[in-house]
């Protein structure tokens, strides 16, 4: 997928890692995804974003929007609760792949992720996780 079109393509994209615990919620009015309980994915309808938004750390998203303005940028509003957003038109599967498979693992209870790891350390390698843990 080389571009999104809203939210239902952001929606399906997550959906499709095929991730136990997660389910779609609302959250200040729009459509998003939840991870054990934590809002996880959503996409900024606003006029100043209409962008998908994906957790990170302040410290990633500043070196991701210096070394890749064309994909990546945040907004005022978002700035300050380490929140990056893609331009839609520059979607990257790859690393958006990566950042929910990691941001779903740090919010799952222990037990969770021992359950998942036992059945499906094959898989690890599919989200650029590559090694155990």
């Amino acid at each position: 997928m080389s571009a999104l079109r809203g939210w239902e393509d952001l929606r399906a994209f997550a959906l499709a890692l095929d991730l136990p615990c997660v389910e779609d919620c609302v959250s200040w009015g729009n459509p998003g995804l939840k991870a054990h309980g934590k809002l996880w994915t959503w996409w900024a309808p606003q006029a100043y974003a209409d962008a998908p938004v994906f957790k990170v750390a302040a410290e990633e998203r500043d070196f991701l929007i210096e070394a890749a303005p064309e994909v990546f940028f945040t907004t005022d509003h978002h700035r300050p609760h380490g929140l990056i957003l893609m331009r839609p038109d520059a979607f990257d599967a790859e690393w958006a792949r990566s950042n929910l498979f990691r941001v779903w693992r740090r919010q799952a209870p222990k037990r969770v992720l021992k359950d998942w790891d036992a059945a499906n350390a094959h898989r690890l390698k599919e989200f650029g996780y590559d090694h155990t843990p």
